[in-house]
């Protein structure tokens, strides 16, 4: 069986270079069109597969493992592609966070620590799992995802595509319960470890 991808993944990776390769200012926006051949994420080939993606996670469609590679990897070329994967990792946190229900996020943030964290713990285990491919479990007072197929592992030198996972942990902890320790990348595939491995201090600001 062949592996596959939640469409949010490459849709948050194009988004992010967008982002990134917006202009700024009155100054740079006066020369869109020649920025356009200059900055990946201006360009009308991502526009356009933007919009894709944005059809196949209304459908629900899953996509092939091997295209979100691909698109890492182009990311990975880039000088500021560790910048572009955080950018990535914080969007994709941002909207799994918007689908969980108002009544459940508030909940979560009100109710006492003792009884907000296995909720937490319950929204991130499942986000972990549809959306990374990965697997969360609580160690006492850290968290460790663990992802065995990932589509940034290998995109970039000195691992920069792991930033994407890291992001992604410290921005839905701080989303969910207002704040996280330091992350921790302890294993590494890329390194021989067979699998990736980032550990979360779990930290609340109640």
């Amino acid at each position: 069986m062949s592996v596959t991808v939640d469409p949010l993944v490459p849709l948050v990776l194009l988004e992010a270079v967008r982002s990134v390769d917006m202009p700024d200012g009155d100054l740079e926006a006066e020369f869109v069109d020649e920025l356009r051949t200059k900055r990946l994420g201006l360009s009308d080939t991502v526009l356009a597969q933007i919009r894709r993606y944005n059809d196949a996670v209304k459908r629900g469609q899953r996509l092939p493992f091997d295209e979100a590679a691909g698109i890492a990897k182009l990311i990975g070329r880039r000088p500021d592609a560790e910048a572009v994967f955080r950018e990535a990792g914080r969007m994709l946190a941002r909207q799994t966070y918007a689908r969980i229900s108002a009544p459940s996020r508030s909940l979560i943030r009100s109710l006492p620590t003792m009884l907000s964290r296995p909720l937490a713990l319950g929204h991130v285990r499942r986000i972990g799992h549809r959306f990374l491919g990965g697997s969360l479990r609580r160690v006492g007072a850290t968290i460790l995802l663990e992802v065995r197929d990932s589509p940034t592992r290998d995109a970039a030198p000195r691992q920069a595509g792991c930033a994407f996972y890291e992001s992604i942990l410290r921005e839905i902890m701080q989303l969910l319960v207002g704040g996280v320790g330091a992350v921790e990348h302890v294993r590494c595939a890329t390194r021989g470890e067979g699998t990736c491995e980032w550990r979360a201090e779990w930290r609340s600001i109640r």
